[in-house]
């Protein structure tokens, strides 16, 4: 379980701007600005009037100390929206048996490793089998129990797909991971109505063997942990 380093402070959304920015009104009634740290379009996660949940840190140098981390949609559905958590959530499963049996026992991993030749930085690579893993966040669902990806246009995700194919008709291991931070997630899809163009190449990455696996994690007031497999629908 990936645990935050302090409580969490709640309140409302008033907006998110800037893609970085978003205005919140704490349940202390100080109104504050805070680190958004997703670049997506947040689809359906980003309202004004939704409730929210935020880290602080003290650390200098900060220009804002607060960090939204998450969200609740459908009432009280809590959804993580910090991406730069998911490598670590997905870091703590990698030697997993029951949720990751195919990188089990290949590790240990090193984190931001560059492709060879590449225009790309894997998000890990396994040091027993040399795979390449590149790892998405989640957090848009479009019904019950069905979550899209991505939630705007993505070109560097696309770039991502092509390099991950490329290594695997080269014969090289190549893994690519769909992370859910929201515990109603049963399904993960290609957003083909958003990007068709991101759709298309992931049926082509999978086609030439790039294995693709999607996790589900429930966040909560202490922390974030990965509890289950999630089928990828394409």
């Amino acid at each position: 379980m990936m645990n935050y380093d302090t409580p969490l402070l709640s309140g409302v959304l008033t907006r998110r701007y800037k893609r970085f920015l978003a205005d919140v009104v704490l349940d202390s009634g100080e109104a504050i600005t805070a680190h958004c740290p997703n670049t997506g379009s947040m689809l359906g996660c980003a309202d004004p009037g939704m409730r929210v949940w935020l880290s602080h840190s003290d650390r200098p140098g900060r220009k804002y100390a607060h960090t939204w981390e998450q969200v609740a949609v459908a009432g009280d559905l809590r959804v993580g929206i910090h991406t730069g958590r998911t490598n670590r959530l997905v870091a703590e499963v990698l030697d997993d048996p029951e949720l990751m049996p195919e990188t089990a026992g290949h590790g240990p991993a090193r984190a931001e490793v560059t492709v060879p030749d590449r225009p790309m930085r894997a998000d890990f690579r396994l040091e027993g089998d040399g795979r390449f893993i590149e790892v998405k966040n989640v957090t848009a669902a479009v019904e019950s129990g069905v979550a899209v990806f991505p939630d705007a246009v993505s070109s560097r995700g696309v770039r991502h797909l092509e390099v991950l194919q490329s290594l695997a008709e080269e014969g090289l291991p190549a893994m690519l991971v769909f992370c859910a931070q929201r515990s109603d997630v049963r399904v993960i899809r290609p957003a083909d109505q958003i990007d068709p163009a991101y759709g298309q190449a992931l049926r082509r990455a999978m086609a030439a063997g790039v294995t693709v696996i999607g996790l589900g994690a429930c966040p909560g007031d202490k922390g974030i942990h990965i509890d289950r497999r999630v089928e990828v629908e394409t």
